[in-house]
């Protein structure tokens, strides 16, 4: 299976539609997922919109459980790849990176150098 790098600038802003949730290997067994490090892997569904276009939402595998990303903050995600995949009738798209960190807030000018007064 071939990766195909995706050059995440031009996505638009990126927002947590779902949390990070383990991956499930057999849901039988309700195995979790892991890479070949041994490392859980965790998916993520982000949101994307390009250009006023409609906002599309992406499911992302990630190589441990990212830290402080939440439903609705806008993320980072770092050494994107999609791969095409098929199996059998059924085809589709997956989405791999090395990480999802969340993109801090700016700072309040509003709380920033006051003291509060009375």
């Amino acid at each position: 299976m071939q990766s195909i790098p995706v050059d995440t600038t031009r996505l638009g802003v990126l927002r947590c539609a779902v949390g990070p949730e383990p991956k499930i290997a057999d849901f039988e067994s309700k195995e979790v997922k892991k890479d070949r490090d041994g490392n859980t892997i965790y998916t993520v569904a982000v949101t994307v919109r390009q250009d006023r276009r409609r906002v599309s939402v992406i499911e992302i595998a990630v190589p441990g459980e990212p830290k402080g990303v939440v439903e609705g903050s806008e993320v980072r995600v770092t050494g994107l790849e999609a791969f095409a995949w098929a199996m059998g009738d059924r085809h589709g798209i997956s989405f791999r990176a090395a990480a999802i960190t969340p993109v801090p807030a700016p700072a309040s000018s509003a709380s920033a150098g006051k003291g509060g007064g009375a």
